[in-house]
């Protein structure tokens, strides 16, 4: 579980995370893991929140990859149609984790966040792709998180502080969330 969002303002836009990783109810001091949750992917910024092993996943398929690119709603659809297609022939341990019935889609059982300099999108466990303007967070602090950036965004914020005032929310209210927080940044390109 974790907190990842991201803000646009003042030209820029800034992806910031917690660091916190816990296992089952259990959890390890800051002093002996912190758990980097955003990975540069050519010129974006990628977090994902859900179960630890996407990290190993993602670093793993991402070195096989020559070139990456993340940049709009349409390149992102494209690389997680992959990305799905490939987690069930290269990573067998893999399975679909929905029990809904009623739904035709399969599930990531994660939500991830991408940053470009065209945009903040929302990957959500089905793989629907939706930008967002001014913020968006995701994770099990994202309530808490959504609920900062709402109360602290206005045009013209400074995006790296209000980033990291609705990640220390989401860290003081949502018991998996915790650690320093990580912040990156881009130049908004439109």
């Amino acid at each position: 579980m974790s907190i990842a969002l991201a803000v646009r303002s003042k030209g820029r836009i800034v992806i910031a995370c917690d660091t916190k990783r816990t296992f089952g109810s259990g959890q390890v001091a800051e002093s002996n893991l912190t758990d980097i949750k955003v990975r540069k992917v050519g010129n974006a910024y990628l977090a994902a929140t859900g179960w630890g092993l996407y990290s190993n996943i993602l670093d793993d398929y991402l070195s096989k990859k020559r070139s990456v690119r993340l940049t709009d709603q349409r390149s992102i659809f494209a690389f997680f149609r992959m990305f799905w297609k490939d987690l069930h022939e290269r990573y067998s341990f893999v399975t679909d984790q929905r029990h809904d019935d009623e739904s035709p889609f399969g599930d990531l059982d994660a939500s991830f966040l991408v940053v470009s300099g065209k945009g903040i999108f929302s990957v959500a466990c089905d793989m629907s792709v939706t930008e967002f303007k001014e913020y968006y967070a995701i994770g099990s602090g994202a309530p808490y998180s959504l609920g900062a950036l709402h109360a602290l965004y206005h045009d013209g914020v400074d995006p790296e502080a209000v980033a990291r005032k609705a990640v220390e929310a989401g860290k003081a209210l949502d018991i998996y969330c915790g650690g320093p927080v990580t912040l990156f940044s881009v130049r908004a390109t439109r």
